[in-house]
């Protein structure tokens, strides 16, 4: 996350800043075994396209799988980039080009929707889910849970933002929360579905159907909690605690 802003005494001194990256940080995370992404972004406020694709030449040299926060505001072409580097996914996608859709639906690389910013800093744009879907790309949501742009840690919320906000199905939203999001951090081998071979992860719901997930919008109907095949919530309540 050193790539998500610059610091204000580097504000000055951009490409120390990206040399700094490249030559101490990267290698240094790499070296500790800190993190498995590197995770950059890519906006006129942040860091250009040519910033972007330096540092992301740099991370994947060292190891890093790629994460491109991507054309948020202004559609500078990171979408585009991030499907040209392999990326494992570029998020936001808000003001993403034409182009950029037709290249992440061709690419290997999820599209991450994070409809509580377009919320939370009441947008009136949102990312093109429906052109996205339509166009094949694989589409996963996520809550971007930050102070900043989108204090929102609820995913049952998300989903039904996903729904009503962006156009998505009901089917498509919780896909989008579950094998697609296992996808987007490459974990669909043993998360993010119920089949044989992967972790017992569930959620039992008090719903009479999976629609309901998205209509009754502002209740937690999650009432048990199954991790790695441990029930860790029942009856809504945490086990073990009073």
């Amino acid at each position: 996350m050193g790539a998500h802003d610059i610091p204000p005494e580097y504000r000055d001194r951009r490409g120390e800043y990206v040399q700094l990256l490249v030559d101490t940080l990267i290698p240094a995370v790499r070296e500790r075994g800190l993190a498995e992404f590197f995770d950059i972004f890519c906006e006129p406020s942040a860091f250009s396209l040519e910033e972007t694709r330096t540092l992301v030449e740099a991370a994947r040299a060292a190891g890093f799988k790629i994460k491109i926060h991507a054309d948020e505001f202004v559609a500078l072409g990171g979408a585009e980039l991030a499907a040209d580097v392999g990326a494992v996914s570029a998020e936001h996608l808000i003001a993403v080009s034409e182009e950029g859709i037709a290249r992440l639906a061709a690419s290997p690389t999820a599209a991450i929707l994070l409809p509580g910013v377009s919320f939370f800093l009441m947008m009136d744009k949102r990312a093109p889910a429906r052109r996205l879907v339509d166009a094949g790309a694989v589409v996963a949501l996520a809550s971007d849970f930050n102070p900043g742009s989108s204090h929102i840690s609820s995913m049952g919320f998300i989903l039904q933002l996903g729904v009503f906000t962006l156009g998505l199905t009901v089917e498509e939203a919780i896909n989008a929360c579950t094998g697609n999001a296992a996808y987007a951090i490459r974990r669909e081998d043993s998360i993010g579905s119920l089949e044989v071979g992967k972790k017992m992860d569930l959620l039992i719901c008090d719903v009479p159907d999976h629609v309901t997930l998205a209509y009754e919008a502002a209740r937690n109907p999650v009432r048990t909690v199954v991790k790695n095949g441990r029930v860790v919530v029942k009856d809504g309540r945490r086990v073990g605690s009073r």
